[in-house]
């Protein structure tokens, strides 16, 4: 006979004699690290770049406008993210050689509408009507136009100081001969046939030198000029040599500061009973320091209107040899200026530059840098710089400048003493506390950069940061 009984009883637990360790944590004081945050960089950026107080919260760069006459280039004016042709560089074109009335030239240089392209873009189409002329600021171009045997062919680089299209601005009926592809990006500026004959038809002098160049058909032929140069080699003596005009600049560089803010909010229920060991609002207050400085050096690079990428002058960008970044490179990048004091890059950059080095045997020299050994190449400290970007190509650039108003370099630009300044430049303003019981902290901090002469910044472009094919 089977005998069923029910569930066997739990074992008998035995009596709690001491303290728990989770009632004990209540009542225990805790050995505890400040907040941590990963945002933070090592921020060289901030820390090497002289500041210069900007006291009437703006900093004009006054320079002398130079420019070469004769030279074969059109040379342009950065104004930040703005780029103007310089009036007088109109000159450069055979359709204007020689025609020297500055109001009708400044009048189509204002004209001139910029244009941002990039790489693979398509600017112009062999075939369609040719409506206006291309002024290239940065970059480079080529054009193709169709062989003998029906395939594209190569006929033309167009890239920094050229253009191309110049017969637009006279035959109303002109298409275009070749296709025009950018192979890198860049800026142009353009003019159509519309504004040009705008001014045109307010500028006698202007007309009639158009006149003239229409009755002379071989000089519309050759855009780069060698009609004139011809007619000069007939002739005996010496000859007329390319001259500069240099003339101070009307409309000097103005930049303002700009600011980064934020309003931090602590509760009083916070303040007031979870203050110790360490104080609530103070650890808020510096992670919200950190984060603002970070963004600060972001836009120290970034920022169109006053970043170094975005305002170095053209003629001081340059493209690496073979995509990866080579001490040859870097010798190019440095022998564009004096006293080049420290280069910059994404921490992907160098250890693509590291690579580089490995490859051919080489090994970096180190140097000393606020008690951090830091690499270096030919005696220049290379310094990472996170915000410096990395496009969808993983390619990224790298920064070698000279710093400091002694050395016409470039400059970092702030203003002290604010009105309830927590640290130089950075103010922390009690805005009130909130119906809800929140206290506000208004955080400011201002700031802006300057390149005081175009050759202080130089870029290595397109820098490949992946891994060398094998």
């Amino acid at each position: 006979m089977t005998v069923e009984t029910g569930p066997e009883a739990p074992p008998a637990t035995s009596p709690q004699t001491s303290l728990s360790t989770a009632a004990a944590r209540n009542l225990a004081t805790t050995t505890k690290s400040a907040p941590q945050m990963q945002e933070i960089t090592s921020r060289w950026l901030l820390r090497m770049l002289p500041w210069v107080e900007a006291k009437g919260g703006a900093y004009r760069v006054n320079r002398r406008l130079t420019y070469t006459v004769g030279d074969g280039c059109i040379e342009f004016v950065q104004d930040g993210a703005d780029v103007r042709v310089v009036p007088r560089e109109l000159g450069e074109l055979a359709l204007l050689r020689g025609f020297d009335d500055v109001e009708a030239l400044k009048a189509i240089a204002d004209r001139c509408v910029q244009r941002d392209f990039r790489a693979g873009e398509v600017l112009v189409e062999r075939g369609t009507p040719a409506e206006r002329i291309h002024l290239v600021a940065h970059g480079r171009i080529s054009q193709t136009a169709e062989g003998k045997y029906g395939s594209d062919v190569p006929v033309n680089i167009v890239a920094d100081g050229g253009h191309f299209g110049e017969q637009a601005l006279l035959d109303g009926d002109a298409i275009w001969d070749s296709t025009a592809t950018a192979e890198t990006a860049g800026t142009l500026l353009t003019l159509s046939r519309a504004d040009f004959d705008a001014v045109m038809a307010t500028a006698p002098q202007l007309q009639a030198h158009v006149e003239k160049v229409r009755s002379l058909p071989h000089q519309r032929q050759n855009r780069h000029g060698e009609a004139e140069i011809a007619m000069l080699a007939g002739h005996t003596g010496e000859p007329e040599l390319p001259g500069t005009f240099v003339d101070y600049e009307l409309h000097p560089r103005e930049y303002e500061l700009s600011v980064a803010q934020t309003v931090l909010r602590v509760h009083t229920r916070v303040a007031d009973l979870y203050n110790g060991p360490m104080n609530q609002t103070e650890e808020q207050l510096r992670l919200t320091i950190e984060a603002l400085r970070e963004r600060q050096e972001h836009e120290l690079i970034n920022n169109r209107e006053f970043g170094l990428l975005p305002n170095a002058a053209f003629k001081q960008r340059i493209q690496s040899h073979s995509g990866l970044p080579t001490p040859d490179d870097l010798d190019d990048l440095l022998s564009r200026r004096r006293g080049t004091k420290f280069l910059f890059a994404h921490p992907k950059a160098i250890a693509a530059i590291g690579r580089e080095f490995n490859a051919r045997g080489l090994y970096p020299d180190h140097v000393d840098l606020g008690g951090q050994s830091v690499p270096a190449w030919r005696g220049v400290p290379i310094l990472p710089c996170s915000k410096i970007p990395i496009s969808k190509e993983n390619t990224s650039s790298i920064l070698a400048m000279r710093t400091g108003e002694e050395n016409q370099g470039v400059i970092g630009l702030h203003q002290t003493g604010l009105p309830e300044e927590y640290e130089p430049g950075l103010s922390v303003r009690f805005m009130g506390i909130s119906e809800q019981a929140i206290i506000s902290y208004l955080v400011s901090t201002y700031y802006s950069a300057a390149i005081l002469v175009p050759d202080a910044l130089g870029v290595l472009e397109n820098v490949q940061i992946a891994h060398r094919r094998s």
